[in-house]
């Protein structure tokens, strides 16, 4: 067999996964960073997982292999698969399925000693395991929920957790699956139904987000617990990993590209920062508790009301002003209605009937642009304090008017 399918660190997939799928498929000449065979070995695993949706394409410098997903067929995330595969050892499934053959029903319970005489006898001796092997495994599962742990008396009672109807939720799990953090859980609640119907589509699909998911769920739990954290942090504009502690306080998701963000409290650095999810990894949670998480968090929701995007700065004296007008026809309110709701930190002012005003004090007008550029044909006024955004937008403007033709605009 080339490869292991079964993995044990997830990590090197979710390395190997984001390299191929995320930031464009390298051809194997390309791939530097482990070794031919290395690159092979992995190339198979994931295509045993995607290979329905990889496609290939021929270019001078070799094959480049690509994913291809059409949200309008395929509604649910290919990536999931790649958290459905786990190593086990022959004793990890002997004994796995030993346990619950006896603990089949959540009405029985057994002893541990119980439970070592009946396996051994099912088993026929092939195989044996001690009480200290048996006792660490029901510990394990009792704390994933599916054992129960009971004293009755003196005696230690274990059995089976019982099962959850959840058919009456089928589309509140299937759209969790596909679009909340951590919406792997709901691909795994799904498998336990026989039959479940596909409910949802979605013109946006952001299914990468899925690798991610044992990041975002170690970050969920260190800001419940208020707990420090350290992690491994790959810089936006180089290769080289940082090793960071921080205090988490709140994520980031956005509704445009699906990238997600963690804003965090530097605390050597005395800065409030943003981290892409999917350059961390190695998130450690510190046992120690950060006093001043609450006071933290109130600090954030003050800056909030000038952040557009995640850039922020604890300082909200240097904000950036933002002002732009745009004029619309008698019949088009629509535009007003889509200003109103997609403001954010800003708002909007009535001129006249077909004048209106967005205004708007935030940390970084850059990030804004995008969206600004959506109103081009109706702005007929702006005003940047950020001199250099400005010009930016109407050199681009301008590129645009060379790129077809166009010399000046209403001219033509």
């Amino acid at each position: 067999m080339a490869y292991n399918e079964l993995i044990k660190n997830f990590e090197k997939v979710r390395a190997y996964m984001r390299e191929f799928y995320v930031y464009g498929f390298k051809s194997r000449t390309e791939y530097d960073a482990k070794s031919a065979r290395s690159y092979d070995d992995e190339r198979r695993r994931l295509e045993s997982w995607l290979g329905d949706y990889m496609r290939f394409t021929q270019t001078p410098e070799g094959k480049n292999v690509f994913l291809s997903v059409d949200s309008r067929v395929t509604r649910k995330n290919p990536f999931y698969k790649a958290w459905k595969a786990k190593s086990f050892t022959d004793g990890d499934i002997t004994l796995h399925f030993a346990i619950f053959d006896i603990l089949h029903d959540p009405e029985i319970k057994k002893t541990l000693t119980e439970l070592i005489e009946e396996i051994d006898e099912l088993l026929s001796s092939s195989v044996t395991f001690d009480e200290s092997t048996l006792r660490k495994k029901l510990k394990e599962y009792a704390e994933e929920g599916i054992i129960q742990i009971e004293k009755e008396g003196r005696k230690v009672l274990y059995s089976r957790t019982p099962d959850t109807d959840i058919t009456a939720l089928n589309d509140v799990i299937d759209f969790f699956s596909e679009v909340a953090p951590c919406g792997v859980v709901g691909s795994f609640l799904q498998d336990k139904q026989q039959e479940h119907p596909e409910l949802f589509s979605f013109k946006h699909h952001y299914i990468t987000q899925a690798m991610d998911s044992d990041v975002m769920a170690t970050l969920f739990e260190a800001i419940r617990g208020h707990r420090y954290i350290t992690i491994d942090n790959l810089g936006k504009h180089s290769n080289e990993v940082r090793t960071v502690r921080l205090v988490p306080l709140k994520i980031y998701i956005s509704a445009q590209n699906g990238r997600q963000n963690l804003l965090a409290f530097h605390e050597k650095a005395n800065r409030l920062n943003s981290y892409r999810v999917d350059y961390m990894s190695n998130i450690r949670i510190e046992d120690e508790i950060c006093e001043k998480f609450d006071a933290l968090r109130d600090a954030l929701g003050k800056v909030e009301a000038h952040m557009w995007g995640v850039n922020c700065k604890w300082n909200i004296k240097h904000v950036e002003h933002v002002e732009f007008e745009i004029k619309i026809e008698d019949d088009e309110q629509f535009i007003v209605h889509r200003l109103e709701r997609e403001k954010r930190c800003g708002r909007v002012e009535k001129i006249d009937e077909n004048h209106y005003r967005y205004i708007a004090e935030v940390f970084d007008t850059t990030e804004m642009l995008p969206w600004i550029r959506t109103f081009i044909s109706r702005i007929t006024r702006m005003n940047f304090s950020n001199r250099t955004a400005e010009n930016k937008f109407k050199a681009d403007i301008q590129e645009m008017y060379r790129m077809y033709g166009i010399d000046g605009g209403d001219a033509q």
